[in-house]
């Protein structure tokens, strides 16, 4: 009789598995404003520079009749259904500008931050603010090309609309664009309210967030490994060595009992199907979802399921590492299920 073959069980490609420090996780927007230019069928409004980034709330699921419209496509012109998740996405509003300079064999450092003088009262409640009114419009006027390589807004979102919570979340989004287009960009939407439907309205996004978490679990569970024998002395649902003892120790590589879930996780190439305002909410009109509620504000629709459990932020970026064959792909919805 052959011998058995277990390989190992778990990826380790994200390590250690523990919780996520944050509700809404950090980003590298440097890989995202080098690919955004690349992707041909990600929605842009008429402006040259846009945000890279906005922050949406998952609602829930349904299943979507859809109409493929992708070239070459076996089911190209026929009714096919996908499940699908609906993101609401209240208005994003810009809190900071915030400046960076790159010096010879050093990282680039914050050189100047203007905040907005047009900020949520809540936000003003939790935030430690300066006493002294700054004027942003005269501020950014001081600005040169010169004076800085790199520009970024802190913008925070108005859960507020869609009847979640009061406290806004906040995150540094990345522009794209050339120095003088960002700068432009940020003239013309300090004091204004970014809605979803003019960034993002068909194409390639990453969702960034956290996963739903599942308490302590153990190696079955946690790794996927095998039962072992009815028979075993010391129980069925753990590993048969956790190593040898001598040298005595026990490897992070093997599959231990422990904390599952609540982990940081993008999940790259997800296809927005539509996105829509709020006074077009047909699709979704008087749909309750379980754990959530109404929808009150603008939503998308994306092909596919996002980490998370109702309610949870996600921070939705064009795409880092689109491909090809997930550009091609057009979906006209018909029907919400």
């Amino acid at each position: 009789m052959g011998r058995k073959n277990g390989p190992r069980h778990g990826s380790m490609q994200v390590w250690p598995r523990k919780r996520s420090k944050k509700i809404i996780p950090s980003v590298n927007w440097r890989p995202i404003i080098e690919n955004s230019s690349k992707i041909s069928n990600l929605s842009t409004p008429s402006q040259k520079s846009n945000i890279l980034g906005f922050i949406c709330y998952k609602t829930g699921m349904a299943s979507a009749f859809l109409k493929d419209n992708t070239p070459d496509s076996m089911t190209k012109g026929k009714r096919i259904i996908f499940p699908v998740t609906i993101l609401e996405c209240p208005n994003l509003k810009i809190f900071s500008i915030r400046f960076y300079k790159t010096k010879e064999n050093e990282n680039k450092r914050v050189i100047k931050e203007i905040l907005s003088d047009n900020l949520d009262k809540e936000l003003k409640r939790i935030c430690k603010l300066p006493k002294n009114k700054i004027n942003t419009k005269e501020e950014l006027e001081k600005i040169k090309e010169e004076d800085f390589d790199d520009v970024t807004v802190i913008a925070y979102s108005e859960p507020k609309e869609a009847h979640l919570k009061k406290t806004p979340n906040i995150i540094e989004i990345g522009l794209s664009g050339n120095k003088k287009e960002k700068l432009e960009f940020i003239k013309n939407n300090f004091n204004k309210a970014l809605r979803i439907t003019d960034f993002f309205q068909k194409g390639l996004i990453d969702a960034h967030g956290v996963t739903k978490g599942k308490g302590f679990q153990g190696p079955v569970k946690r790794f996927g490994i095998d039962l072992r024998s009815h028979k075993a002395e010391k129980g069925q649902r753990k590993p048969g060595s956790i190593g040898p003892w001598h040298p005595i120790g026990v490897s992070f590589r093997v599959a231990r009992a422990g904390g599952m879930g609540n982990f940081s996780r993008i999940i790259y190439n997800l296809q927005i199907i539509t996105s829509k305002k709020a006074e077009d909410s047909a699709l979704v009109k008087d749909r309750i979802f379980e754990g959530y509620g109404k929808i009150n504000t603008d939503y998308i629709i994306i092909r596919g399921s996002i980490q998370g459990s109702p309610k949870t932020p996600i921070l939705i970026t064009n795409a880092s590492r689109p491909t090809k064959k997930q550009l091609k792909k057009n979906y006209e919805i018909l029907e919400l299920r």
